[in-house]
């Protein structure tokens, strides 16, 4: 069964719950006016986040920011396999967010799975109105990947190195598709972090 623990609403990325674009109308009184197709925005929601979905940190390295440039990183949970051959991936990011803006130039970036170990880490990442990605990774092991230049978390349960291969714009935001440079597997026995009904939470 799942564990309840309180964490940050992933803000800046994706979450099961907004991967789609939904922009009901409102009537005085705050009444949500339902999409032609007859869903409201909290129906959506409330539906999508019972699909319980892994959590993981997105890392891409930003050249042009300052003298040695930064470390950008973004919790998410819109993230899945594609393809085999060739092994793709996709991630959804949210339009116009730092992310969504450093990927449409830096075709390189990364993918840490995050352990039960390491909600905090996947709050820090989400959260709204937050520090500089400088000072977030500060105190958090890592290691900069050798294809992609991006971190890579210390204690995640599999690290993936990518090249975009194709943007598509989806409603409020893009799908992110890349091609698998690198992948690891570190010897981590713990199981994964979940994210279910607005909430991080582990198996067990």
């Amino acid at each position: 069964m799942f564990t309840k623990t309180p964490a940050a609403d992933p803000a800046g990325d994706t979450t099961p719950t907004a991967t789609t674009a939904v922009s009901p109308g409102s009537v005085p009184g705050g009444a949500t006016i339902p999409h032609s197709e007859g869903v409201s925005e909290e129906e959506f929601r409330a539906a999508l986040s019972r699909l319980a979905a892994g959590v993981v940190l997105i890392t891409a390295h930003d050249p042009e920011d300052g003298p040695s440039g930064e470390d950008v990183g973004m919790t998410a949970t819109a993230f899945l396999s594609v393809s085999l051959d060739p092994p793709l991936v996709m991630v959804s990011v949210r339009n116009d967010s730092r992310m969504d803006d450093l990927l449409a130039d830096q075709p390189l970036w990364a993918v840490s799975v995050l352990s039960e170990k390491q909600r905090q880490i996947a709050g820090r990442f989400a959260m709204k109105g937050r520090i500089s990605d400088r000072l977030l990774f500060e105190g958090i092991p890592h290691v900069r990947g050798e294809a992609a230049g991006a971190p890579l978390i210390g204690g995640a349960l599999a690290t993936l190195e990518c090249r975009t291969e194709q943007r598509m714009v989806a409603g409020d935001h893009t799908l992110v598709i890349g091609r698998v440079l690198t992948s690891s597997i570190p010897d981590e026995d713990s199981g994964p972090l979940t994210y279910f009904r607005g909430k991080y939470r582990q198996l067990g």
